[in-house]
């Protein structure tokens, strides 16, 4: 017996379908299943948090310090989160700045200039992850914001 679409089931991101059943649980969250495109998915899929397995709220927190302190080094002592993990976070905060920005104004109130101030911030740390100059002492000092 084949099992029916519910309503409140999310359409697949990739092919568009509605028609998506419930498929279980991965690691705890729940997993869908398209009857179109036969594809698999979870609520992350084309997200930043997808595949990660750090809380939501962490990873926004360990992004807030590194805007706010300045360094990366920093937030990795307070967050107890490795640097490049961290870094690795950067990236993908870089690759879906629109969804991001939405979030942190309307999620997390944040004023425009400190969204100005991260994205500026996530664009300078990632041209210098990216040269492997990461670690070198003051490259990622900015003013109080």
């Amino acid at each position: 017996m084949a099992r029916k679409a519910s309503p409140d089931n999310p359409p697949c991101p990739r092919c568009g379908d509605k028609h998506t059943v419930r498929n279980g649980h991965k690691d705890g969250r729940p997993r869908w299943v398209c009857r179109g495109c036969g594809r698999s998915f979870g609520l992350t899929l084309g997200t930043p948090m997808y595949r990660l397995r750090t809380p939501p709220a962490e990873v926004a927190r360990a992004l807030l310090l590194v805007m706010r302190r300045g360094s990366l080094s920093a937030a990795e002592e307070i967050t107890g989160h490795k640097y490049e993990t961290i870094g690795r976070w950067l990236r993908r905060a870089a690759d879906h700045a629109e969804a991001i920005t939405r979030a942190l104004v309307q999620e997390l109130q944040l004023s425009q200039l400190e969204v100005d101030a991260f994205w500026s911030f996530v664009k300078k740390s990632v041209r210098m992850l990216e040269q492997g100059r990461a670690r070198q002492a003051k490259w990622a000092l900015v003013g109080d914001v």
